[in-house]
């Protein structure tokens, strides 16, 4: 079992930055996957990025490619989302998740997921 924990999220105006946490407990989180997805009011759960067991590989929604990136500290069993030149469309709830692979996540499909971090981008 992994529970995970978002923090970091807020309001932020259009152009600016905030840094997102995921904290883990429960089983290594260098045994999974790690990725981003949020969710916008009506809108269907949408994959954001993504991160290798140990840290080497990332991959990107094209929507957040050149802006956002993902990076992983097993040590303190912590997933970050660094998010640069925020748009008022990346205004929705972030959720970290925990997976088997890249395939799954792309496919939102994941074992366990957080309880989201509300990003608001004011235009």
């Amino acid at each position: 079992q992994v529970q995970l924990v978002e923090s970091g999220g807020g309001l932020v105006q259009t152009g600016g930055s905030l840094r997102l946490s995921c904290a883990a407990s429960g089983r290594t989180l260098s045994l999974y996957v790690m990725g981003w997805f949020r969710q916008a009011p009506g809108t269907d759960l949408e994959f954001v990025a993504a991160i290798s067991t140990i840290g080497i590989s990332s991959i990107y929604a094209d929507s957040v490619k050149g802006r956002f990136t993902i990076s992983k500290d097993n040590a303190k069993s912590t997933v970050y989302l660094e998010m640069n030149n925020l748009k008022p469309e990346d205004t929705a709830v972030y959720y970290c998740a925990a997976g088997r692979s890249f395939t799954f996540l792309r496919g939102n499909d994941y074992d366990y997921r957080g309880q989201g971090t509300q990003v608001t981008v004011s235009s």
